[in-house]
């Protein structure tokens, strides 16, 4: 199977953000809806991606290969499910930073966004900040608590989990 430009940059995107899900590759790709995503999915990029037993989209070894680009999930889970090494876009990477650690009390979106906005500097949208959050969860470097809103905390100690930033 031949890929154009554009589907090399997409599968690129694939691998990237791996695991993800259709609403993370619209947004990416500037699409109208997850089915739209679904389409170019199955049509253009049929032989190079799959669906894991969560129903996230992963690229396949031969697609890492095809295409220059390092896996949102450089190093395979260990035994408890967590990586070592993550590749993340510069937000996730500044999320994993501030965000409660794995013995510490978790905390809401709310909580991420000050802190992200008193070390850095920066005012990202609450949704950027929540949907970073969960990224990082499918990942596996965060767990979620329910309590009166779902809150936040890392899973592994941050000294052990690697962050690269990606473009």
């Amino acid at each position: 199977m031949t890929l154009s430009e554009e589907a090399k940059d997409r599968l690129a995107d694939v691998v990237e953000l791996q695991p993800t899900k259709n609403s993370e590759l619209q947004d990416r790709w500037e699409m109208d809806s997850g089915s739209e995503v679904h389409q170019y999915l199955e049509n253009e990029l049929g032989d190079y991606y799959f669906r894991d037993d969560n129903s996230l989209i992963r690229a396949t070894a031969e697609a890492a290969d095809l295409v220059d680009v390092e896996p949102g999930l450089v190093s395979d889970p260990d035994d408890d499910g967590v990586p070592s090494k993550i590749r993340v876009p510069e937000l996730q990477a500044r999320i994993v930073a501030v965000l409660a650690g794995p013995d510490e009390r978790s905390e809401s979106v709310v909580s991420v966004l000050h802190k992200l906005r008193d070390e850095y500097d920066v005012d990202p949208e609450a949704e950027d900040v929540r949907s970073g959050l969960q990224s990082l969860r499918r990942k596996g470097v965060v767990e979620v608590e329910y309590r009166t809103v779902p809150t936040f905390r890392l899973t592994v100690e941050r000294d052990d989990l690697e962050v690269a930033v990606s473009d």
